[in-house]
């Protein structure tokens, strides 16, 4: 099985922390260049130093996804100087919790463009390349949400399914040239995200936070929360020669939670 990305150059967003950076150090332990992108500029930094790197040209990009037409220019003037980004990982941070009803429309307007725009915009700078060279992977970490809606989260059900959507659409489009496009559907992974739900859900039933952690573990076949390790072994592997074959699906990795094929 051919998992080696020696001379890819991968851009991994939100990779600074959680599933982003998991992502980021499993891809450069294949081979890949990394540039990571996200706010922090001094923590960004650090992460580098963190990254296997074998002779590998790593970097980063610090950037703000609530300003989404200053990413897509940044994205590429990055390619024009750099070639092209084989890889694409879209990743960043879902939306606060609440019931749909209660939502207000400026949340949809934010979550909209931090998510499905900035993919758009990232993906549009990096395509060119990928075409000229004949492989690409874009990768869109959602959510399970995209086959099951998970209650209590009614702006990021929606925005993922729209995603979701925009990245089925553009794999259709772009598979003859190489280039595939896949989302990964992460299950409840142990990252700072999962603990500001766990803490919400404390509150507002009047529990202990590790009363509503085992509530949820309990609705698990694993019986456990995912590392974010796990993600992304899942994103190395679509991002790999060997799935050059995978186009188009929503792979939940969710340790069989998602009730549905």
């Amino acid at each position: 099985m051919n998992l080696d990305l020696q001379g890819k150059r991968a851009i991994v967003c939100g990779s600074t922390q959680g599933i982003g950076k998991a992502a980021a150090r499993q891809l450069a332990l294949m081979g890949a260049d990394i540039t990571l992108v996200a706010r922090n500029e001094k923590v960004l930094q650090e992460v580098l130093k963190d990254l296997f790197n074998d002779g590998q040209n790593h970097g980063y990009l610090c950037a703000d996804f609530s300003q989404p037409e200053a990413l897509g220019e940044l994205a590429e003037s990055f390619v024009r100087g750099n070639g092209p980004v084989h890889i694409l990982v879209n990743n960043t941070g879902g939306p606060a919790g609440g019931p749909i009803s209660q939502a207000g429309i400026s949340a949809f307007r934010d979550t909209f463009e931090k998510h499905l725009v900035c993919n758009h915009l990232l993906a549009r700078a990096c395509l060119p390349g990928m075409q000229e060279a004949g492989y690409g992977r874009i990768l869109n970490v959602i959510s399970t949400s995209v086959k099951q809606p998970i209650p209590g989260l009614g702006v990021s059900n929606t925005i993922r399914a729209a995603v979701a959507g925009w990245a089925k659409t553009l794999s259709r489009e772009v598979a003859r040239h190489g280039i595939t496009v896949n989302n990964v559907l992460p299950g409840a992974t142990n990252t700072s995200r999962l603990t500001q739900l766990i803490d919400a859900k404390a509150k507002k039933s009047g529990k202990a936070f590790n009363e509503v952690a085992r509530g949820m573990t309990a609705e698990i076949p694993a019986a456990r929360f995912a590392e974010a390790e796990e993600i992304g072994n899942a994103i190395g592997f679509l991002a790999s020669p060997a799935a050059a074959y995978i186009n188009g699906v929503s792979l939940p990795v969710d340790g069989g939670r998602t009730a549905c094929y």
